[in-house]
């Protein structure tokens, strides 16, 4: 199969992130009062929406178990989105050897995306600060007109604007919610071992291949 155009995950695929979600994050809940959680367990917050990620931290902390909480969350919630806009990009990097390959698949005609549940401004803010102008044809991050993943409708939507049907994409994450995405889309999907999670949730969550390296991408395509 020839595939013309191929869809990224953001944070953990196209931008090592983990630090700075960790330090903002604990920066607003130390503000209500709650101590420090340790970096790598934002690996496991991560990567279905930042009201999710902060309903797990609030949860870890044994400050959010259930409906009864929600106004709590909220709260917490609006002064992290307040935060991150601020300092989304703050530290952030690409993985070596990402900007080699989009600049390499771009050069090939294979036009690229960014697809995230990160809120879409700051989605676009850091990908804007770590990779040039033009690299990718779309950004999108999480917006109120459609369903965060691993609901297809983002993934369609940036295929489309790409002018490439859903199989002659790939779709790149790092997580079970972007392999669900890409299958939900009808995407070939490619799990990637340089982000938050591991082999096995990839494989378990039907991934059609798994990669180490950016480069292994480019041999693929």
């Amino acid at each position: 199969m020839s595939y013309r155009a191929a869809i990224f995950d953001l944070d953990g695929t196209t931008a090592n992130t983990l630090e700075n979600l960790a330090f903002c994050a604990n920066t607003v809940i130390a503000e209500f009062g709650l101590e420090p959680v340790e970096t790598e367990r934002y690996k496991y917050f991560v990567g279905d929406g930042s009201r999710v990620q902060m309903q797990r931290l609030l949860a870890y902390r044994g400050k959010y178990s259930g409906v009864e909480d929600d106004a709590y969350l909220e709260e917490v919630f609006a002064r992290y989105l307040d935060y991150l806009s601020e300092h989304c990009a703050d530290g952030v990097v690409p993985y070596d050897g990402m900007r080699e390959l989009i600049s390499e698949l771009n050069s090939k005609g294979i036009k690229c995306s960014v697809f995230s549940n990160k809120p879409h401004k700051q989605a676009c803010k850091v990908v804007a600060s770590i990779y040039p102008e033009g690299s990718f044809v779309d950004v999108l991050g999480q917006m109120d007109s459609y369903p965060r993943k691993p609901d297809p409708t983002g993934a369609l939507r940036l295929a489309k604007k790409m002018q490439a049907e859903p199989s002659e994409c790939i779709y790149v994450g790092d997580t079970n919610t972007d392999m669900q995405t890409g299958k939900n889309a009808g995407m070939y999907t490619v799990g990637v071992l340089w982000g938050f999670r591991d082999r096995e949730e990839l494989e378990k969550a039907g991934a059609d291949i798994i990669v180490s390296t950016p480069a292994e991408i480019l041999r693929l395509l």
